[in-house]
């Protein structure tokens, strides 16, 4: 087990090493074209549900094209099986966690180049938040957990802002999502890891080539990012919880400082790197990212609506679909044949359940058609 380790203070002058982009070109986005390009992909057709009767969803992993999915249950610390053939099971429940608030089970990741099938979990407990990991024991339909492990405890937890996606990166890195835990001074102390993206080794070690050296810090000044995702290029983006005006989509670099709390949303301040979009916090609450070729997904809880995100080289395109027709939408992932599975998010105790809520679903993508 590795205990969070405390920063060394030279990432003061990682602050230095950004730079700002435009100010916005309107009162609600960083630049508001009118249209996503020719090549971005948009849903088409109904959704098609593909599993009922979630509680407090919050995460979901494929285990491959035609194996299981697990989705986990935040409440109750549950790992659920959905099988190939629709049909849901218990893996089993994640010792120690204590949801309160915002915490609980969240973030589910696998090493999709591990054969062994460690499943890894961020997850809130009596005293931190910690990510563990633990084999996923048998094959599908039979999915069970062994024993847990923890690679990285100590993270301080709150009834928010705790963060908590968790994914592996194409460089074979685990990166981690943490929010500052309602103490927004945290995301720019250097000795805490709080309001940062992290990146470590499956082990929990820091990479050689972080930042900073011998510090799990990948990027700092963050209030509550969630949704992370790579491009096709490999360049990390991440999703961001604004307080009462700004949610943010960030282009992530090593070292970066993305501002919090001296600023929310685009500033235009020496020495922190702004969004490369923005929304009012009514438009989205940003918590799943996914990439599906070339465009990437985001989720909204408060605004529950699907945002289909174009970056370019001079501004951003970001088009709402889904509007209020599926509630809360809490997570994104790659499905098949170029689709997309979203997660609802309606029975975590501030959203409107519907019949059958909490629901997986599945968005079918193609281009955007006209005339």
């Amino acid at each position: 087990m590795m205990l969070s380790p405390s920063l060394p203070l030279t990432i003061v002058a990682v602050i230095l090493l950004t730079g700002c982009t435009a100010p916005p070109r309107s009162g609600t986005t960083s630049s508001p074209p009118a249209s996503a390009p020719a090549d971005a992909l948009r849903p088409i057709g109904d959704p098609t549900v593909l599993a009922t009767g979630l509680a407090a969803p919050w995460s979901i992993v494929r285990l491959g094209t035609t194996d299981s999915t697990l989705i986990s249950e935040r409440d109750s610390g549950t790992v659920v099986e959905r099988e190939p053939s629709g049909q849901l099971r218990t893996v089993g429940v994640v010792p120690g966690v204590v949801h309160a608030g915002e915490g609980g089970l969240l973030g589910l990741a696998v090493d999709p180049s591990d054969s062994d099938h460690w499943l890894y979990a961020y997850l809130t407990t009596a005293t931190d938040n910690r990510i563990v990991r633990m084999p996923l024991l048998s094959t599908s339909g039979s999915y069970r957990l062994g024993a847990v492990s923890p690679i990285l405890t100590g993270l301080a937890k709150a009834a928010n802002h705790d963060g908590g996606r968790i994914a592996f990166g194409p460089d074979g890195m685990l990166y981690a999502t943490v929010g500052d835990a309602g103490q927004p001074s945290r995301a720019q102390d250097p000795a805490s890891l709080n309001g940062k993206i992290l990146r470590m080794t499956p082990t929990g070690a820091a990479p050689r080539d972080n930042p900073i050296n011998g510090s799990l810090v990948y990027s700092l000044g963050h209030r509550n990012p969630q949704g992370i995702a790579w491009d096709a290029d490999g360049q990390l983006w991440a999703a961001e919880f604004g307080q009462s005006t700004w949610d943010e989509f960030n282009r992530i670099e090593p070292g970066g400082n993305y501002g919090w709390p001296e600023i929310e949303g685009i500033g235009s301040k020496k020495g922190f790197i702004d969004p490369v979009y923005q929304w009012p916090t009514a438009e989205a609450s940003p918590s799943g990212l996914a990439f599906v070729g070339g465009t990437f997904f985001l989720t909204a809880l408060r605004g529950e609506r699907l945002w289909a995100i174009s970056p370019g080289s001079n501004a951003a395109t970001a088009l709402p679909f889904l509007t209020g027709s599926l509630g809360r939408l809490r997570d994104a992932v790659p499905g098949p044949d170029g689709s997309l599975w979203l997660l609802t998010n309606n029975t975590d105790g501030r959203g409107s359940a519907a019949k059958e809520d909490d629901k997986l679903v599945e968005v079918r993508l193609d281009v955007a058609r006209t005339g």
